[in-house]
C-alpha cells in the first residue's frame, strides 16, 4: 500500500480546476475497457467522476494496472479536467497517471446484476458504497444540518434526553427492558417528558437522537432504532406548535432542493413534487379527516375513495402493458445473431420492468384492502397507515390532523376545553403514501388530571413524581412535537422502505452488521 499523498482535490471541488492537471484519490466504482482505454468511474465520497486512461498516455504498465484493477480498489489518479456534459458530474478526468492504493483482494460481491434486499442488508457495510445510497445518506446529512441550522437560528438550544430511563412513559409493551446496576430501566422511546423539565428551564429546547421501539414490526414504516428530534417549547399552545412544524419542514425541504440536485437525481426524485411541500399545510380536524377516508366529504370535487378506485385501475392497466413488454424483450433477446449491445440494452429494460412490475403488483394487493379499511373505519380510533394514505390521497402537500381522541393520544395531551374528548394534539401526514412524519401537542398542565391519567393507565407513581414537579414549580402552558428523522428523510427522497433511510437499520431480525 502506498503512502498517502496530501496534494489531491475532492469531486465536489472539480468545477474550480477546469483545464488543470490535479490529482485524485478513491475508489473504483465502474471499469470498462477496449483496445488501448479504459473508462473509470471514480467515486471518492464527494462524488463520481468518469476518468478516461489512454495507454499511450500513461504507458504500458500503468495501463496494464488500470485493466485489472478491481472493483472498490482504492487508487489515485492525476489528470486534466475537462467539461463534458454527457457525463456523470459534467466533468472527466484525462488520466496521465495512475496508481493503485490497495487492490481489492476478492471479488467484489455486489455488482450490477439484481440482489435480493437479504443479500444487500447481510452487506449494509458494502451497500452504503452504491450510489443510491450515497445519494441518500448525502440527504440524510443535508436534513440533519437543516434541523440544527433552523432551530439555533430560532433560538432553541440543544439538549440531550437519557437514552436510559425508568420512566415507562406509555407503558413496557413496546420498551427495551435491561438491567442498569440491578435496577429494571429501560432504553427511551423518546426524549419528550425530559424535554418539558429542560423547556421550563431554557424557555424554548430540542434534543436530537436516538430513540427505541420493541414492537415486532416488519412494515416498511418501522425500525426499532430510529433518531428523533424533540422540541419543546414554553408558553406555546398548539396553533404556535403547528407553526413551527410547518416553518423546520419546509426549511429542510428547500435545503435539500437547494443543496442536492445531483443527489435527487441518483434517486429519480421529481423536485416539483417536494416543492408542493413549500406551500401551506392543510390544517384539518380530526373529526373532518374522518369524514375524507371514508369518502363521505369531498375535497374540491375530489373523493379519496374514487381516487384510490381509478389508481387500482391506472395500476392492473400497467401490470398488463409491462407484462406484455417483457415477453415481447424476451421473444426479441431469444433470436439469434443478436449484438452482444442489444441483448444486455433488453436485459436491462426488462430487469427494471420486472422490478416496476413487483411494485405494482403489491399496490393490486393492497390497494382494494386499504379502501375496504376506510369505507369501514370507525369514527374515534387511531389512524392506520392505510387510512393515512387514503386520506393523503387528496393532498400534495404534507396536511396536519389535530384535535384527536383523547383515547388514542398519550395521557400527557392536554385536553380540548371547547371540545372535551378530544385532545390538542396533532400529527403531521406526507403525501404520496408515507404518512406519519411529525406528531406532537400540547401539554397537560393540571396536576390533578395528570395524577388521575397516570393512575388510570395503571403507570408507577413514583417513576413520575419528577415529572408531576414541573406542575408544582411554575407550570405555564407550553407544546412541543417530535420528527421521525428517517420517516421525513424516506418522504424527501421517496424510499420505498425506512430501512435505506439509516446506516445501519435495527429491526426484528436485523442486528447484524
Amino acid at each position: 500500500m502506498e503512502a498517502i499523498i496530501r496534494d489531491f482535490v475532492y469531486i465536489q471541488d472539480i468545477a474550480q480546476y477546469v483545464g488543470k492537471k490535479v490529482t485524485f484519490q478513491g475508489w473504483v466504482q465502474n471499469r470498462r475497457d477496449s483496445k488501448g482505454i479504459v473508462f473509470i468511474i471514480l467515486r471518492d465520497g464527494t462524488g463520481f467522476l468518469q476518468s478516461v486512461v489512454l495507454q499511450e498516455t500513461v504507458g504500458d504498465q500503468n495501463f496494464d494496472d488500470a485493466k485489472r484493477v478491481g472493483l472498490e480498489s482504492s487508487i489515485r489518479l492525476t489528470g486534466t479536467v475537462r467539461i463534458d456534459e454527457k457525463q456523470i458530474g459534467g466533468y472527466e478526468l484525462e488520466v496521465s497517471e495512475f496508481n493503485i492504493i490497495s487492490q481489492s483482494l476478492e471479488e467484489y460481491p455486489i455488482g450490477k446484476k439484481e440482489h435480493g434486499v437479504d443479500f444487500l442488508m447481510d452487506r449494509r457495510h458494502l451497500w452504503l458504497r452504491s450510489k443510491r445510497q450515497w445519494a441518500i445518506m448525502r440527504i440524510r446529512n443535508t436534513v440533519i444540518f437543516g434541523i440544527h441550522t433552523y432551530f439555533q437560528e430560532k433560538g432553541f438550544m440543544q439538549m440531550d434526553a437519557p437514552i436510559f430511563t425508568g420512566n415507562a412513559c406509555e407503558g413496557t409493551s413496546n420498551l427495551f427492558e435491561t438491567n442498569f446496576f440491578d435496577e429494571t430501566a429501560y432504553l427511551s422511546q423518546s426524549g419528550q417528558l425530559y424535554g418539558e423539565a429542560m423547556a421550563m428551564a431554557m424557555g424554548k429546547i430540542y434534543t436530537f437522537g436516538p430513540t427505541f421501539r420493541a414492537e415486532k414490526s416488519r412494515t416498511r414504516r418501522h425500525l426499532s432504532e430510529f433518531w428523533m428530534i424533540e422540541p419543546e417549547m414554553a408558553f406555546y399552545d398548539l396553533d404556535m406548535t403547528m407553526d413551527v412544524i410547518e416553518e423546520v419542514l419546509k426549511f429542510v425541504i428547500q435545503k435539500v432542493l437547494d443543496n442536492c440536485p445531483a443527489e435527487l437525481a441518483v434517486l429519480e426524485r421529481d423536485p416539483e413534487m417536494l416543492k408542493n411541500a413549500l406551500q401551506s399545510f392543510p390544517r384539518i380536524p380530526y373529526t373532518e379527516a374522518v369524514q375524507y377516508i371514508k369518502g363521505l366529504k369531498d375535497l374540491d370535487g375530489r373523493n379519496a375513495i374514487k381516487l384510490m378506485e381509478d389508481d387500482l385501475a391506472t395500476v392492473n392497466q400497467t401490470i398488463e402493458e409491462l407484462t406484455a413488454d417483457i415477453a415481447r424483450r424476451e421473444e426479441e433477446i431469444s433470436k439469434p445473431g443478436l449484438k452482444a449491445g442489444v441483448i444486455n440494452f433488453n436485459k436491462e429494460k426488462i430487469r427494471a420492468a420486472k422490478e416496476q412490475l413487483s411494485d405494482l403488483e403489491e399496490q393490486a394487493r393492497n390497494i382494494p384492502q386499504w379502501i375496504k379499511s376506510a369505507v369501514n373505519f370507525e369514527d374515534g380510533n387511531d389512524f392506520g397507515g392505510s387510512d393515512e394514505t387514503v386520506l393523503t390521497r387528496l393532498f400534495t402537500t404534507p396536511i396536519m390532523v389535530y384535535n384527536w381522541p383523547k383515547l388514542v393520544k398519550a395521557f400527557y395531551m392536554k385536553e380540548d376545553p371547547n371540545d372535551l374528548g378530544f385532545v390538542r394534539g396533532v400529527d403531521v401526514l406526507a403525501p404520496e403514501g408515507y404518512g406519519e412524519i411529525v406528531g406532537g401537542g400540547q401539554r397537560e398542565t393540571d396536576i390533578q388530571t395528570l395524577i388521575d391519567a397516570i393512575n388510570h393507565h395503571e403507570l408507577p407513581m413514583e417513576a413520575f413524581e419528577w415529572y408531576l414537579d414541573l406542575r408544582r414549580f411554575g407550570s405555564v402552558p407550553h407544546s412541543g412535537f417530535g420528527i421521525g428523522l428517517e420517516r421525513i428523510i424516506c418522504y424527501i427522497c421517496k424510499l420505498p422502505n425506512v430501512r435505506e433511510a439509516i446506516p445501519f437499520p435495527r429491526m426484528v431480525g436485523r442486528i447484524l452488521p
